[in-house]
């Protein structure tokens, strides 16, 4: 499904969206948003980095991952741009003052240790605190993006949990993701030296019930994969925003160790990419069929912390 496209636009539609035919229609969407690498070549140019080192902070082949989630009832949508121009998971107002040579209005978004440290939701670093940017960017280069490729991907993932919990009375949201597989080091259980293969995040308890904690944790651990929950990765502005217990609305992230599936140098898949890619399809799969006793019956509790 596309849309078409408005001629005041500077950027093409920024997600694409699969969904599964009506008769396997279960209230299950699966969210992408740091797997696009549509690099704009005004980006390229005005970075002073190169293609390679600009996508160390790209969720790399999480989309194609889960490229299956349609065919076993669940919406998949997915980012056409990198997280290093914007950062769809965070919020609108998360924008760094020292990446713009304009004023900007006061938010306290902008205080947020994220923002001050260069991961607002134009970034103005990637991996290990390596600057994008030789020079600050307009407020209008920002406005563009913003409009552009933020505001259209929130307004349609919004708009498809919405619609599948009206439909349906319950949504749940699967927020996918890659980390590097030094993330967890610190995570790994002491008496073993694998690391992490998959670290939930659940906003600690806030943005689900410990019902779908449990099912999604206890599927990974039968298939083999060592799992963290919460731990270094809590979840992020999606989790947060869209999980709603108490309003029918569940999200959990999932974090997948890169070394499981890619090398993280050459950016190439390895021979492992499909078994993952089978195993994920598998969780999607889990979900869909057994969604109604792990979200209608949900032991969440009736009130959320503030964001």
């Amino acid at each position: 499904m596309t849309e078409t496209e408005p001629s005041s636009r500077l950027y093409q539609t920024p997600y694409t969206i699969v969904q599964p035919t009506a008769e396997r229609a279960a209230p299950v969407v699966v969210t992408s948003p740091h797997s696009g690498c549509d690099y704009p070549e005004a980006f390229l140019a005005a970075s002073r980095l190169s293609a390679h080192d600009l996508r160390q902070s790209e969720d790399m082949y999480v989309d194609a991952l889960f490229a299956e989630a349609a065919n076993f009832g669940a919406t998949l949508i997915t980012a056409r741009y990198p997280r290093s121009f914007v950062d769809l998971n965070r919020g609108a107002n998360e924008i760094d003052p020292d990446l713009v040579e304009d004023d900007l209005p006061v938010h306290r978004e902008q205080s947020l240790p994220r923002v001050q440290a260069g991961l607002g939701t134009i970034p103005r670093i990637v991996a290990e605190d390596t600057p994008i940017y030789e020079d600050k960017l307009s407020i209008d280069d920002i406005t563009a993006r913003m409009r552009d490729i933020y505001h259209p991907f929130h307004a349609t993932l919004q708009r498809e949990v919405d619609r599948v919990r009206d439909l349906h009375g319950a949504a749940l949201l699967v927020d996918a993701h890659s980390m590097p597989s030094l993330a967890t080091r610190n995570s790994a259980p002491r008496n073993r030296s694998a690391q992490i293969d998959i670290v939930i995040g659940t906003c600690h308890g806030r943005s689900c019930s410990d019902r779908l904690t449990d099912f999604v944790s206890q599927y990974f651990r039968r298939s083999g994969y060592t799992i963290a929950l919460n731990r270094p990765y809590a979840g992020g502005y999606i989790t947060n925003h869209f999980g709603r217990p108490h309003n029918a609305s569940q999200a959990i992230q999932i974090e997948i160790n890169r070394a499981l599936y890619m090398n993280e140098s050459s950016y190439e898949m390895t021979a492992n990419f499909d078994s993952l890619k089978a195993d994920l399809s598998g969780l999607i799969a889990a979900l869909t069929g057994a969604w109604r006793d792990i979200i209608l019956e949900s032991d969440a509790p009736d009130t959320k912390a503030a964001e």
